[in-house]
């Protein structure tokens, strides 16, 4: 028996991405916020009502979106939609805490960007974490959660959690009084269409490109129509001059987002009012009206940037880069070192066979799904006429009514909450949030003993 048996917490957190880390940042602030007032009144500050947290993490070190970290790109949302700054605007997680403890924050103001690159913001999210290093376990994979043994639901207030390690040996085991899943989205891929060496999804992109002999990329195909698949077709292109670059794109031509001001209001923390609560009628138009947000849209530069690139072949007389416009990849067969591409093109539905030497489905993904994870413990999930799980508006899977602890989502929440349940936009309210419905859970539960 580990020596951890019995180590109980109110909030344990699987998986460590953004979300997680807003929510261990806020339920920081929670702790240092009570210490404060504590002092304030002349009053050791209680450690009973801190708010004690664990979050388990399957990768070896923190990361998010590694692969895509490509040179130049930006993020597509304001800095100011960092960890914490529309919780809290003063707290020291926020970006541009970030910037002073880099000694960057004059030089940031100066380019007059609200969007910093990917990469400068992936490393403000390392700084970040490693402020709150304590409460993670990387290199941690949750393999169960269920009620304690024995235990049935009108007692239940804790669960069990077993936990593995890298090595897929078991031997950690917890209880928690709540349980936030945010194990983020899954790659999906074109149907018939495996991963393997020379066949990539864009959540792997640069760890596999790093992995060829870039002489033997001399045709390369992208498919997909969304800002991943233009951003992997510009790097390709600028980074393999002797390669001719197919973007496979199954409208014609990409979609440019809508990021205008009245359109940008549908990520604003009171949007998420409004869809939870509205109509049916109301929840179809916010997909409807606003899709052109997110959802297989391209920023203007990176189209601009595109198009021109491929008019200045034309003016040179080659060929490089091409578009296969209402296009979608039907098969993909295995030839020695060539990928045999089936493509069902143009209007009248031509099918056509191209070879070529990699392939990268930026293809989007698949949402979060927990009810593997959840085991025994989904059938006390509620589920509403779709088979899809019955949320609280603080983000909270509705369980057996007598079941008391809480089952939370970071993700997996679109059919309630809307567009941004598991997008960057709302993450520090939404963070937020569910702090402090468990802080209020907890005290309610202290009145009732």
């Amino acid at each position: 028996m580990s020596d951890r048996e019995h180590e109980i917490y109110d909030v344990v957190g699987i998986g460590f991405g953004p979300s997680n880390l807003s929510l261990a940042i806020a339920l920081e602030e929670y702790r240092d916020n009570g210490r404060a007032n504590g002092a304030e009144n002349g009053r050791a500050h209680d450690q009973e009502n801190e708010i004690s947290s664990l979050f388990f993490e399957r990768q070896p070190t923190f990361g998010w979106h590694r692969n895509m970290l490509l040179p130049s790109a930006t993020m597509q949302i304001s800095f100011l939609k960092d960890l914490a700054t529309f919780r809290n605007p003063t707290s020291s997680f926020s970006f541009v805490a970030f910037l002073h403890a880099s000694g960057r924050l004059p030089q940031f103001v100066n380019n007059q960007d609200f969007f910093p690159t990917r990469q400068e913001f992936h490393q403000y999210l390392e700084w970040a974490q490693a402020r709150v290093a304590d409460r993670i376990a990387y290199g941690s994979d949750v393999t169960s959660i269920r009620l304690l043994p024995g235990a049935v639901p009108e007692l239940s207030d804790r669960l069990r959690l077993e936990v593995a390690d890298a090595a897929g040996r078991a031997g950690r085991v917890v209880e928690a009084r709540n349980v936030v899943v945010s194990t983020g989205l899954v790659p999906s891929m074109p149907e018939g269409t495996e991963r393997d060496e020379r066949v990539w999804h864009s959540s792997e992109f640069l760890e596999k490109y790093r992995r060829m002999n870039p002489a033997e990329l001399r045709r390369v195909a992208v498919v997909g129509a969304g800002q991943s698949a233009a951003e992997i077709t510009r790097f390709l292109y600028d980074e393999l001059p002797h390669a001719q670059v197919s973007a496979v794109i199954p409208s014609y031509g990409y979609s440019v987002a809508d990021d205008t001001p009245f359109a940008n209001q549908i990520f604003d923390p009171g949007a998420v009012d409004d869809y939870y609560f509205g109509t049916d009628q109301t929840r179809e138009a916010f997909w409807r009206y606003h899709r052109n947000t997110n959802y297989s849209v391209v920023d203007d530069e990176v189209i601009r940037d595109l198009y021109r690139r491929s008019y200045d072949d034309e003016v040179r007389g080659v060929e490089r880069l091409q578009f296969l416009n209402l296009t979608r990849v039907t098969g993909v067969k295995r030839a020695g070192v060539e990928t045999r591409v089936s493509l069902q093109v143009g209007p009248d539905a031509e099918v056509r066979e191209l070879e070529f030497d990699a392939l990268v489905c930026a293809t989007g993904y698949n949402g979060m799904e927990p009810a593997a994870l959840l085991g025994d413990l989904d059938r006390h999930c509620l589920r509403d006429e779709a088979g899809r799980y019955r949320m609280e508006r603080d983000y909270r899977i509705v369980t057996d009514p007598e079941m008391r602890c809480g089952i939370y989502l970071q993700g997996g929440t679109e059919h309630t909450h809307g567009l941004t349940s598991s997008l960057l936009s709302n993450i520090a309210v939404r963070s937020g949030e569910i702090a402090d419905s468990i802080v209020a859970r907890r005290a309610r539960r202290a009145d009732v003993r």
